[in-house]
């Protein structure tokens, strides 16, 4: 009876941590991240495992603000021109190959691309400064070809990115820049954050439950996280620097940032709850985690 009883205890012991592991998301065990080079300017890849062996390719192309395809072949980024004053957004293989030009807009600032979950719409920024030398910020949508291209009029702002159902969260502006998200024909727009600060580049979990972005509510840009409706918002780094532009991992358990914290921009790597900091990319900038949509 008592050795029953022994193999009973067990056997429960056994199954409850069974439980436990399965109830915990595996944090990601591999990293596909595309940045800008500090060094070269070019969008490079960076491939890493959990073991902390690494590989790194460039495309040989110079771009920023990178962002993914759904499906994981092809980058969006921007580009600059004439002597900085104009910047276009592209968009190009993961190897640096069919690099096309889809905004042409003088004297315009195009940037933020972000793709629809489907991958046939590229929502952007464009800012400029109009007759009167004042700044206009807008929200552009098109598609991935570059055709159709429309301003969301009732939209002020910029760093778009689309949500699973395909909204899009952004840093809407008038006298303050917060954190916003609407349809993407402007409609139901609900504000999310309020606070005299800058907020921007939003970016939504993997899952759509929550939003990372970076703030400079406390002082300098950390990065944040809060529920899709605004809720729970939470500060995640902690530094007399800035620390800016999050990126989700697939399995949505760590985010990636770059900061100034050694002295150079570089990316790091934390938990979704800002523990477990470590520096992984040096001498870069503009993280994208790659995250394929099926």
């Amino acid at each position: 009876m008592e050795k029953s009883m022994t193999i009973k205890t067990l056997l429960c012991k056994v199954l409850l941590i069974i439980f436990l592991s399965c109830d915990e998301a595996p944090k990601s065990t591999s990293h596909t991240i595309a940045y800008s080079s500090i060094d070269s300017g070019n969008v490079e890849i960076y491939l890493g495992d959990i073991e902390g062996k690494s590989n790194i390719k460039s495309t040989n192309e110079n771009g920023g603000y990178l962002a993914w395809s759904p499906n994981g072949k092809h980058f969006a980024f921007y580009y600059k021109y004439d002597e900085r004053k104009t910047w276009s957004i592209h968009t190009m293989n993961i190897d640096g190959t069919n690099r096309k030009r889809l905004t042409h807009e003088k004297n315009k600032w195009d940037n933020s691309p972000a793709w629809s979950p489907d991958g046939k719409k590229i929502v952007f920024s464009r800012a400029y400064r109009d007759a009167d030398k004042n700044w206009k910020k807008e929200l552009w949508i098109m598609n991935s070809d570059g055709s159709e291209q429309t301003q969301i009029k009732s939209l002020k702002g910029g760093g778009p990115y689309f949500t699973k159902d395909g909204r899009i969260v952004f840093h809407s502006e008038n006298q303050k820049s917060w954190i916003s998200i609407a349809n993407i024909d402007g409609s139901d727009l609900i504000q999310l954050t309020d606070n005299e600060a800058e907020e921007q580049h939003p970016e939504v979990s993997p899952d759509g439950k929550q939003i990372a972005f970076m703030s400079n509510r406390d002082g300098n840009h950390e990065i944040y996280v809060m529920n899709i409706d605004g809720s729970n918002q939470k500060r995640l780094t902690n530094n007399d620097v800035d620390d800016w532009y999050p990126s989700w991992s697939p399995d949505g358990t760590q985010l990636i940032f770059s900061s100034l914290r050694d002295g150079e921009k570089s990316i790091y790597i934390m938990n979704k709850d800002g523990a477990e900091v470590r520096k992984i990319i040096p001498n870069a900038t503009s993280p994208a985690w790659l995250k394929i949509v099926q």
